[in-house]
């Protein structure tokens, strides 16, 4: 395995990272050690989760109903990481554990079992992945809070206004948002909420990588995260909670594997897990996510909160004094957050201001909107009138340029320094410009380098260059 640094927070053998030491080519010439700040798209893997992956390489085979011996010791690990997810959330004893994708599967799956009448209230700077699933079935979005006093008491209000008995409520939203960092008050939530006869599911993507979750204890019915985001990069997610509405009707996905018996005329749905997990599961991918929240409880997540919580501190203060800079916020500064801060930087374009920081300073971080637009919209105080004219000429065909921000964002390999390089590089920026030439590209509507002469790295695989400008940036 290729060496890496020791992070200088969390700082143990445990919570080492993959391609920490990596070195990435610079337009200018030379290298550089990569500086990355885009945790909060998706996470390097932990060590201990690359090599569990290796060990079990070796091991793996069919899960549930093979006979052979691999079969068996897979189905062993499978199953351990459904514990271990289980574990890491303190969900309740009787709780479900359904391995998914990711959080938009785990979250459309919900929205896919929901009994009939369902009301779902979300507010409108939910992430994409909680705030579009519910649509399709009908959904109350309450405007963006100016405060949590403010949430919580709309939420109350609403919930009161709601025909009750017999009909279901869900409310459905964020942990912490990926833009802001905000920590919402997870049990005050589910506190007005149960009084109100509705359940609670969280979108927890952003929030379990950085902080303690306690479903028991908050009262959390639901919860959704992703392995991506957890330092288990292998394309699973989990969706945690109670079994009743899980288990209820048709499931989400029909296939093998969902089922006790099918003939033509009827067919017995298993029971839970199976019946969420129809198809060949993704063994290696939910084994990664199960050692990744082993993995970071046996580290306590209390104090990797804690010391991000102060490397936090430490760049909201470094960044502050660059000229220019512009820090994005719903709720008072002084709300607890996970370690991430969306910015501008006056007179340089956001997407721009991205490609500058990677070609000329080795810096990754993320830019665009962030998969949520409404959220941003606010932030970025474009008016109704100007969003309609967006929505109208994208609605035309044309490639609109959207307004939009870059985010910086920690995780367990961040440090000081990190911090010290994106700050150091912000105020070259604001001072002096690029160093070299950009240009907008036509198939992304966005800067790159232009001439960009930085190879791609030698990977043994077939690599195609696609242009960028997808996924969790849009």
């Amino acid at each position: 395995m290729t060496a890496t640094r020791e992070p200088s927070i969390h700082g143990s053998d445990l919570l080492r990272l993959v391609g920490a030491d990596t070195k990435v080519p610079l337009v200018t010439g030379g290298t550089r050690r990569y500086v990355n700040l885009d945790y909060a798209a998706s996470a390097p893997a932990l060590e201990a989760v690359h090599d569990a992956v290796e060990e079990l390489l070796g091991w793996y085979s069919s899960v549930h109903r093979g006979a052979g011996f691999k079969s068996r010791a897979s189905t062993a690990a499978y199953e351990g990481a459904r514990e271990a997810i289980h574990r890491f959330v303190n969900a309740r004893d009787d709780d479900a554990v359904i391995i998914t994708r990711n959080t938009t599967d785990s979250i459309n799956l919900m929205a896919g079992v929901l009994p009939e009448g369902t009301h779902v209230i979300c507010f409108a700077g939910e992430h994409h992945a909680n705030l579009l699933p519910w649509k399709r079935i009908g959904v109350r979005y309450l405007p963006i809070p100016e405060t949590p006093e403010e949430m919580l008491d709309v939420l109350e209000t609403t919930l009161r206004d709601l025909p009750h008995c017999p009909d279901p409520h869900l409310v459905a939203l964020t942990g912490a948002s990926n833009v802001t960092g905000e920590m919402w008050p997870l049990a005050d939530i589910a506190r007005v909420a149960h009084a109100n006869g509705a359940r609670l599911l969280v979108d927890a993507a952003q929030l379990a990588p950085h902080a303690p979750i306690d479903m028991a204890r908050d009262g959390i019915d639901y919860l959704a995260l992703s392995g991506h985001k957890l330092y288990a990069p292998y394309g699973a997610g989990a969706l945690i909670g109670e079994r009743d509405w899980l288990n209820a009707g048709d499931p989400f996905l029909r296939g093998g594997g969902a089922v006790k018996l099918v003939t033509v005329d009827e067919t017995l749905w298993a029971e839970l897990p199976d019946r969420q997990e129809a198809g060949s599961p993704n063994v290696i991918g939910a084994v990664a996510l199960g050692v990744a929240c082993d993995t970071l409880r046996e580290a306590g997540m209390e104090r990797v909160h804690a010391e991000e919580a102060a490397l936090l501190t430490y760049a909201r203060e470094r960044l502050a004094a660059v000229e220019g800079f512009e820090h994005y916020r719903i709720w008072p500064a002084e709300h607890p957050r996970v370690g991430l801060l969306t910015f501008n930087l006056r007179g340089i374009q956001y997407d721009l201001l991205a490609a500058v920081l990677s070609a000329e300073y080795g810096i990754g971080i993320r830019h665009g909107c962030f998969c949520a637009h409404p959220l941003m919209m606010r932030l970025l105080r474009v008016s109704d009138e100007e969003a309609t004219r967006l929505l109208d000429e994208t609605r035309a065909g044309h490639h609109e340029r959207l307004p939009g921000a870059a985010r910086m964002s920690l995780g367990l390999g961040s440090s000081r320094a990190d911090v010290d390089a994106l700050a150091d590089a912000l105020t070259a920026i604001a001072e002096h410009g690029p160093r070299w030439t950009y240009a907008v590209a036509d198939e992304t509507d966005e800067y790159e380098p232009n001439p960009d002469p930085r190879p791609l790295p030698a990977l043994r695989m077939r690599m195609v260059e696609h242009p960028h400008g997808h996924g969790e940036s849009a």
